[in-house]
């Protein structure tokens, strides 16, 4: 038996008009409405070692401590993505947060100070 992520494993959550384009891509492709269940969802998809998990910015907002406890494990690399309404911010925050913590600068802010 391998302790291995499958590497190959690729799921969306997030509401059905967010996420259901992303079923021609081959990924798996799962509806949550409301942050419980997308925490749910995130916490049985990492036992069973999926790779990478996208979940829209809106359900991640309010799952912080789900994504607090696997920021730090390789896998599974959990990415917030805009939803159908478009985006939050959230995804760009938490991408810029990781560039100023690898390198020691924020190499994607803005002059502005925006990200």
């Amino acid at each position: 038996m391998s302790f291995m992520p499958d590497l190959h494993k690729v799921a969306v959550i997030g509401d059905r008009d967010s996420v259901l384009g992303f079923k021609a891509l081959g990924f798996s492709v799962v509806y949550a409405n409301e942050p419980a269940q997308a925490a749910q969802v995130i916490n049985r998809l990492a036992r069973e070692r999926c790779a990478v998990i996208f979940v829209t910015e809106r359900l991640a907002a309010g799952i912080p401590d789900t994504l607090e406890r696997y920021k730090a494990a390789l896998t599974p690399a959990i990415i917030p993505i805009p939803d159908s309404r478009g985006t939050t911010g959230l995804g760009m925050k938490k991408l810029s947060d990781n560039v100023e913590k690898a390198i020691g600068v924020n190499i994607l802010r803005s002059e502005e100070g925006d990200t």
